[in-house]
């Protein structure tokens, strides 16, 4: 977990320390997650990397925060650190300047005390399949040494007119779904074993299983459909089509708008999906269900791969803003950095994580950016007691229209638990997000989602309510939101170039889209390097991938 951001970013000019040498081959400005997985791949693949970051804890846009410090990241003050005196220095300098990515901000509630307690993920909600390459990447590279895991043992709930459903996502599960009616299991189950088996046959080799339906393997035809349409051809209801494309498939825009629809799933993408669920289910002996969740929140992640990359020999600074980029104006290439102590720090390949904003050679610093970002809009909240009686982490999904008929996108919800360690005990964190196009959408969703879920009743006495609310003990009544935080962020592309920008969180549950963007910014820096390759791994976690696999979940 993060501590408290310092006013201003760092330190006074003077107080700054002298980094030696002063070239590298990859400079990285940032500890997010992506900058973290290249430094680490980097400093693997034998390059000498230096990794700053003007916060005074690691994660950057992927942290995990004290709540108390939330506000403050959310809507960070303008700095007013006077500018350094440069040393001395061949290259031109253009400033560097930051932006952040987040805006309409809005809080409400009391947090209780102790609030420090209280850990927010800027992430939210997040979880990790167990079979994510995520996964295999910390054990590969020796992070699952430092990083520890619980399942999400509540699965997932599916918010269908007005109630919450358990997803049937397992023939068991479907086999006990007491709200399903038998020619709906039984329909289900077909689907499942046809899934299974292009699983199956796609694994063994088109050329081993032979081609066409004999082999198990889908059609092409089929494969190119939109999966909504191949899901009504399977005679799936309208409620198990919600389950498999939103609380499986993880679709994000209704998918029934095939000719509005802004990202439109088809069956390949759904079935790949799928079969990292169907995967990651079982992979742990001890972990229930598809998912987990790393202790103490995400931002343990980037630290995870950052401690990697120091093994490899990378130098890490913390409080040490960049304030400027060097260039070769002959060259018209970035050559290093300024950092806020007045040193030049030339390297062969810079990158900076998101917020910073990377001016074109070729055109002005202050020339506009034409393309118009995507937008998620997120929500934190503390309530009272969990969404399901006996059940501590789980996830919640508001298939399109579920909350309204102008809803075109799915609303998730993650409630954790002290468990976790994000929370004092008798206390739940619960994270919402949503796509949106523009702010007021996007928060109306969340805020809807808030409604349908939690009771805004707050009583004068948290102990009185408390006390009241677990003398009831019943299912039926909601959970009492007790604060909560509404924002939108952001998603701002990552940039090419001499110097590299990283992705930044997007709308997924998962890291899959932002660790490709990863794995081809490494491409570009080590064209004819393996990203983290399995012997990049320190000594102490040259374990078998058994082992090293039960350790990373804790139990």
């Amino acid at each position: 977990m993060a501590d408290a951001p310092a006013a201003g970013g760092g330190f006074p000019a003077q107080d700054y320390p002298t980094i030696d040498p002063t070239s590298f081959d990859v400079v990285l400005c940032g500890t997010g997650l992506p900058e973290a997985v290249l430094a680490a791949a980097c400093a693997a693949a034998g390059k000498t990397v230096l990794h700053v970051d003007p916060n005074p804890f690691y994660g950057s846009l992927f942290s995990s925060l004290p709540l108390p410090s939330l506000p403050s990241f959310l809507s960070p003050s303008p700095s007013d650190d006077p500018a350094p005196s440069p040393s001395p220095s061949s290259a031109a300098a253009v400033d560097l300047r930051r932006r952040s990515p987040y805006s309409e901000v809005e809080t409400s509630g009391a947090v209780p005390e102790p609030s420090r307690r209280f850990t927010a993920d800027l992430v939210g909600p997040r979880l990790l399949y167990c079979a994510d390459e995520a996964v295999d990447l910390l054990l590969r590279s020796g992070g699952s040494h430092h990083v520890e895991f619980k399942s999400v043992e509540g699965g997932t709930l599916l918010y269908w007119d007005g109630d919450l459903y358990p997803v049937p996502d397992s023939r068991q599960a479907i086999f006990k779904d007491t709200t399903l009616q038998l020619r709906e299991k039984n329909l289900l189950f077909r689907f499942f074993k046809l899934v299974q088996a292009h699983i199956a046959a796609s694994a063994a080799g088109a050329a081993a299983a032979g081609e066409g339906e004999a082999s198990g393997r889908l059609p092409d035809e089929d494969l190119d459909l939109p999966f909504v349409e191949f899901l009504k051809r399977q005679n799936l209801s309208p409620k198990m089509r919600a389950v498999v494309l939103y609380a499986i498939a993880m679709a994000d825009y209704d998918q029934d708008g095939v000719e509005s629809c802004e990202r439109l799933l088809t069956t390949r993408e759904g079935v790949k999906t799928i079969a990292l669920y169907s995967s990651s289910i079982g992979r742990f002996a001890n972990a229930e269900g598809a998912f987990i969740y790393p202790m103490y929140g995400h931002g343990e992640l980037p630290q995870a791969f950052c401690r990697c990359a120091a093994v490899k020999g990378a130098l890490y600074v913390l409080r040490m803003p960049a304030t400027a980029l060097l260039v070769d104006e002959e060259k018209k290439r970035y050559v290093g950095i300024r950092l806020a102590s007045g040193q030049d720090i030339l390297c062969q390949q810079l990158i900076l994580d998101p917020s910073y904003e990377i001016p074109p050679l070729d055109m002005p610093s202050d020339a506009p950016v034409s393309n118009l970002p995507r937008k998620v809009a997120r929500g934190i909240c503390i309530i009272s007691s969990s969404v399901r009686q006996d059940t501590s982490n789980v996830l919640v999904v508001f298939p399109p229209k579920s909350l309204e008929e102008e809803q075109i996108t799915a609303v998730r919800v993650l409630q954790l638990s002290s468990n976790l360690a994000v929370c004092p005990p008798g206390m739940f964190m619960a994270y919402l997000s949503t796509p949106c196009t523009d702010a007021f959408t996007g928060k109306k969703c969340i805020s809807k989602a808030i409604d349908a879920l939690f009771s805004t009743k707050v009583s004068n006495d948290l102990e009185d309510h408390l006390e009241k609310n677990s003398e009831e003990n019943k299912e039926s009544v909601k959970p009492t939101l007790l604060w909560s935080c509404v924002y939108v962020q952001e998603i701002i592309q990552g940039t090419s170039g001499t110097a590299l920008s990283c992705p930044i969180p997007d709308e997924n549950m998962d890291y899959r889209s932002i660790l490709e963007s990863t794995k081809m910014l490494f491409t570009d820096i080590c064209p004819n390097e393996e990203f983290l390759p399995r012997n990049s791994a320190p000594k102490y976690a040259s374990d078998n991938d058994s082992d090293s696999a039960e350790a990373l979940y804790s139990t």
